[in-house]
């Protein structure tokens, strides 16, 4: 492991609130291939990270926004997370999208917001492997919402994506 990262994951797990200065800095010590496991594995360490998580989230910049989102399910911030996972939803990066609709936001999101969360991930291309708990929060009415995204495609003379055509036929079945 890094020797830098084996140093802050020492320094959080004995004061949160030093994740303020490593987790901008872990992009650069750690590399950007790396930068989201590391910065995931900080908030494991951080006894008080739930605390901290608004803060980084508001004040970071996309990677490290990004990488609060996939901490949300590491981190027992329990419904204080759903504003993060609302303001991500709300923009067009879609690497903040794809991971605002992890696995906090299939077990914290409510219904209309879960669907909300599917309907832009498919709009955007978003690969829907990427969403969590589809199999479990798939209902009716995300059905009927998908089926109309598809045949407005249909009807632009649009492509329709392959990974939408297929839950909406497991449907059917």
């Amino acid at each position: 492991m890094n020797a830098w990262l084996d140093k802050a994951l020492s320094d959080v797990a004995a004061d949160a609130t030093v994740l303020r200065t490593v987790f901008p800095a872990a992009g650069r010590r750690v590399g950007r291939t790396a930068a989201d496991a590391a910065r995931v594995e900080l908030l494991k360490a951080a006894p008080g990270a739930a605390a901290e998580l608004p803060g980084l989230y508001r004040y970071g910049d996309a990677a490290e926004k990004r990488a609060v989102l996939l901490g949300l399910s590491v981190v027992d911030i329990g419904d204080a997370g759903v504003e993060l996972v609302a303001d991500a939803l709300r923009t067009n990066d879609t690497r903040l999208v794809a991971a605002a609709m992890g696995e906090y936001a299939a077990a914290h999101l409510d219904g209309p917001a879960y669907r909300h969360g599917v309907l832009k991930c498919v709009f955007m291309g978003i690969p829907l492997e990427t969403v969590a708990g589809l199999d479990r929060r798939t209902d009716a009415e995300l059905v009927r919402m998908l089926r109309d995204f598809a045949a407005e495609r249909t009807a632009a003379g649009r492509e329709v994506p392959a990974d939408l055509r297929t839950l909406l036929n497991e449907q059917d079945g």
